[in-house]
């Protein structure tokens, strides 16, 4: 089961407390992401970093329509358990095994 976020605290830097609907919660570092580019590259403008919000239809973290964070992945980052068995993708099978 996939957990919806239903709080969002900034916490300076590129730190966003998140909470979920089951309770749990945790600090996500968001400043690996600035090395992913793409979609990610806005947040190198702080003014647009913290002015995330919840998307409480969908219980994601977003930044206006353009960028957004997956509640599963948030999850696992914040709270340190791994995903859902159903959510791990199976390893490709390589030439060989096939």
């Amino acid at each position: 089961m996939i957990h919806d976020v239903v709080e969002a605290v900034y916490r300076g830097g590129y730190r966003i407390e998140v909470v979920f609907d089951n309770g749990r919660s945790g600090v996500v570092d968001f400043s690996p992401y600035l090395e992913r580019g793409g979609i990610f590259e806005r947040f190198h403008d702080m003014k647009f970093f913290r002015k995330f919000e919840i998307n409480t239809e969908l219980g994601v973290l977003t930044w206006g329509d353009e960028v957004d964070v997956a509640p599963g992945t948030l999850y696992v980052e914040a709270t340190g358990e791994p995903l859902p068995a159903w959510m791990t993708p199976e390893p490709a099978l390589t030439e060989h095994e096939s």
